[in-house]
């Protein structure tokens, strides 16, 4: 693990203190600082206006029980959160993730995330993030629309267009944010379409939402590539996940020329050779909401279902060229990191938040493998929310091949933003320090413009 810069060891002692238990979040802060040493030297103004801690602080932690009742007529108890991390630079904006394993903790390293992924976008949107530890899979439409009213019964009074906008995550797609809008109506006697994110498109939602996390992260990557002469047009790739990013970043990969060989899901590995069938793929995870065996069971002999196990392991058996991490923090570890490294794999983007724990992020780098982290190469989601909260402030609706370009030139600016800033600041090629620094430095100027708050 890095040393932290002597000037800013004190402040991480601090965060640790404060914030006891909370692994994930401490990951977060940590894998920033690393990167900021050389930034407070050249600017001691934010050391003198304490801007460390205050970024460290969120606004606001709202914590609130989420009671429902089952079809069994069952009370059922969940916890709700909604932690407004930084304003300083617009609303607050950020995903709600209902999964069991939500924690406060877990919530506070991903809204710590977000001021900084929101900044590289150079849209107005501050950071925060929410969610409750319920799960929605094997749950009834009506049990998932009941636990959404109440989750929003409580959380309306926290959110607004000018205050917080809170969109999907793992758990939360367009049924859920339908029943959540829905209930905020209900209660406020308001359409204020901009108080949420990832809203039908017949409703005031944006064409190329669904898509957009999973097609940016593949623009990322491509610009990355791009920097060493290579492309995605012919190159073989690994996907984690099935879900909403994963889809769509093998929908684009091939789209640009590529194959996604192999995707996941938490029961399991699919290896198909000649390419994953998309449509079936989108047939199996958002129609009938099933397993990956299931798809290969539909797929026949091209397809391999490996149950359990690591998706990186298939980088040892066949040709990879990309890896395209987008199921969940912390799945592919420093083993599957040296795995990747040691058979020649180009380039890794980050489609998930913070999947990579920091010894794989450290093996990837010294192998000189090209690597993105979440902070950039996911942004496009939330830089397409932004476009969303635009279309619904002028009462617009633009085109998929308009949204589409607007992302691909966000991505693009992203990508030169961590360059460049990588580069001014002596390693060029580290897209963390560019990601860190280029983020942070725009959040800690309107900070300081705004006064000590």
């Amino acid at each position: 693990m890095s040393t932290l810069d002597p000037a800013i060891q004190p402040v991480f002692d601090e965060v640790l203190r404060r914030n006891a238990g909370e692994i994930e979040f401490h990951q977060a802060a940590r894998e920033v600082f690393e990167s900021l040493g050389r930034v407070v030297v050249r600017h001691p103004q934010y050391a003198e206006a304490s801007i460390l801690q205050r970024i460290c602080e969120p606004e606001r932690q709202i914590i609130f029980r989420v009671p429902w009742t089952d079809d069994a007529g069952r009370v059922q108890i969940n916890r709700g959160f909604r932690v407004e991390f930084n304003s300083a630079l617009g609303p607050f904006k950020g995903g709600l993730r209902f999964h069991p394993s939500v924690t406060l903790g877990t919530v506070k390293f991903l809204g710590f995330e977000q001021i900084f992924k929101n900044a590289l976008t150079g849209m107005p949107i501050g950071g925060g993030k929410g969610g409750s530890d319920f799960d929605p899979k094997g749950k009834s439409e009506a049990e998932v629309m009941r636990f959404c009213q109440s989750f929003m019964t409580e959380l309306y009074r926290h959110i607004g267009e000018y205050r917080d906008v809170p969109a999907g995550d793992i758990g939360v797609g367009g049924r859920e944010i339908g029943y959540l809008f829905g209930q905020y109506k209900r209660i406020t006697n308001r359409y204020e379409s901009g108080v949420l994110t990832g809203k039908g498109v017949g409703w005031g939602g944006s064409r190329a939402r669904t898509e957009a996390t999973g097609y940016g992260t593949v623009f990322f990557a491509e610009q990355m590539l791009a920097t060493r002469g290579h492309s995605f047009d012919g190159a073989r790739v690994l996907v984690s996940g099935s879900g909403n990013v994963a889809i769509y970043a093998i929908e684009k990969v091939h789209e640009l020329g590529g194959t996604v060989v192999a995707c996941s899901d938490s029961a399991g590995v699919v290896y198909d050779a000649n390419g994953i069938d998309i449509e079936l793929l989108r047939e199996v995870k958002e129609n009938r909401r099933g397993r990956l065996a299931e798809y290969s069971e539909l797929r026949g002999a091209e397809s391999e279902y490996r149950e359990g196990g690591s998706i990186w392991s298939i980088a040892a058996e066949t040709k990879i060229d990309v890896a395209l991490p987008c199921a969940t923090q912390n799945e592919l570890h420093e083993a599957d990191a040296r795995v990747l490294a040691a058979n020649g794999v180009l380039a890794v983007a980050e489609g998930a938040n913070m999947p990579c724990t920091p010894d794989a992020v450290r093996v990837l780098t010294e192998a000189s493998v090209l690597f993105a982290p979440g902070k950039a190469a996911n942004a496009g989601g939330v830089a397409t929310s932004a476009l969303e909260m635009q279309q619904n402030a002028s009462r617009d609706s633009w085109s998929f091949e308009h949204t589409e370009a607007r992302l691909a030139e966000i991505m693009r600016g992203i990508h030169e933003s961590c360059a460049t800033t990588a580069e001014e600041y002596g390693e060029p090629g580290n897209y963390v320090l560019g990601a860190n620094i280029s983020g942070f430095t725009r959040v800690a100027d309107a900070m300081l413009a705004l006064g000590v708050i």
